[in-house]
């Protein structure tokens, strides 16, 4: 077993053992996750402009995204936009090499844009945003470290943390906002899609928050109808997915009496002053989970070569998930880089199996963490083709 590889069994308690588990997503539409979209967009917009024009991808990390939230009237039938949300894009990218010049400002406003369009469907992309751009060049001294030949040297003394498998609530949450953003076809629908899950003991339950678009309902009548028949397909979708009823409350702000509701006139709540930022909604397995290990590390918007705030918490993850697959009933996994030594060699792996001992698991651990350390580069293609989530 290498030395910078470790696996344990400790005796502790699983999270299905846990009397109480909560469990967040912020959907696409969500301000957190607005920001870490578009992020994410640029690195991959970037990296794929870098790696036509030179063969490989140059130093860049566009992770700070902030949004400022707008201001709407939406009234039943319609509304209008009063003033834009504002995008502000920074973050550090090569835009020259020797006499060519690469123009990052242009690409990242249209990948901004292009971004916007394609989650956000109820919107006019020049009346709802404005963008600022205002990336800068990269650090010289980690350029020098990111342009080293060889296996990538890691930019940053980090970590990076991942488990699997999901539990009943998290896979639960997860693909709720999934179903409500991708096949959920009711048309007022906005995608602002909020899930918050809670177990207590036996007990589901599931609270979210749904931006209803103002134009697609007609009065109070109709907006109510819209939340119950929501309520109806979710319920359907959710026992068959958890295997038992699961208890669902929607937009529990409401008050029918005061006629006060979630109407929004782009599906959004960054319409209504609600800001965002890169990093502050969903980890890098697309939940938010405190009573799991975690690293407040943003991934998106991170370069896929050598930033170990991205490349460790994407990797934890699928070492964990190959793990779980060889029978581990729960399996954290924690990898801690330095700074200029090659990201394939961690100053440790560490491997915790949350399950009875087992000589032969112990060893599939060691060598799928082995095999992953050996092919991390692999990561950074599936970041650059977008097959992996960020966030």
């Amino acid at each position: 077993m290498g030395s910078n590889i470790v696996v344990d069994f400790p005796e502790i308690q699983g999270i299905e053992q846990q009397m109480v588990e909560i469990v967040e997503r912020k959907g696409l539409g969500h301000p957190d996750s607005l920001c870490d979209g578009i992020a994410e967009s640029i690195s991959r917009t970037l990296s794929m402009e870098y790696l036509e024009r030179y063969g490989r991808i140059m130093h860049h990390n566009t992770d700070q995204v902030e949004l400022v939230g707008g201001a709407a009237d939406p009234v039943f039938g319609g509304g209008e936009m009063i003033k834009p949300v504002y995008f502000l894009l920074s973050g550090r990218a090569t835009n020259r090499v020797g006499g060519d010049r690469i123009p990052v400002s242009e690409m990242a406003i249209k990948s901004a844009k292009e971004y916007l369009n394609k989650n956000l469907k109820h919107i006019d992309i020049e009346e709802f945003a404005e963008i600022d751009e205002r990336i800068g060049e990269g650090s010289a001294d980690l350029k020098h470290v990111f342009d080293e030949k060889g296996v990538p040297k890691s930019n940053d003394t980090s970590f990076g943390v991942g488990f699997a498998p999901f539990s009943l609530v998290e896979k639960t949450v997860l693909e709720t906002e999934r179903y409500m953003n991708s096949k959920l076809k009711i048309k007022a629908l906005g995608e602002d899609v909020k899930v918050m899950g809670v177990r207590n003991k036996d007990r589901i339950s599931l609270t979210i928050a749904a931006a209803i678009v103002s134009k697609h309902v007609q009065d109070m009548d109709d907006y109510r109808n819209v939340i119950e028949k929501i309520h109806e397909k979710l319920g359907v979708f959710t026992s068959r997915l958890a295997g038992r009823d699961i208890e669902i409350n929607i937009n529990t702000a409401d008050n029918y009496d005061k006629e006060s509701v979630y109407l929004t006139y782009t599906g959004t709540s960054a319409e209504q002053g609600d800001d965002g930022s890169v990093g502050r909604g969903n980890r890098a397995n697309g939940l938010i989970t405190p009573y799991r290990p975690s690293s407040m590390e943003a991934t998106s918007g991170k370069n896929p070569v050598n930033h170990v705030g991205k490349i460790y918490n994407l990797l934890s993850n699928e070492i964990a998930r190959d793990i779980a697959g060889e029978g581990a009933r729960e399996v954290h996994v924690r990898i801690m880089s330095q700074i200029g030594k090659p990201i394939n060699k961690p100053v440790i792996a560490s491997v915790n199996i949350i399950d009875d001992y087992d000589r032969k698991l112990e060893k599939e651990a060691c060598r799928i963490t082995g095999w992953w350390l050996e092919n991390i580069t692999e990561i950074t293609e599936l970041c650059v083709k977008g097959r992996i989530t960020t966030f």
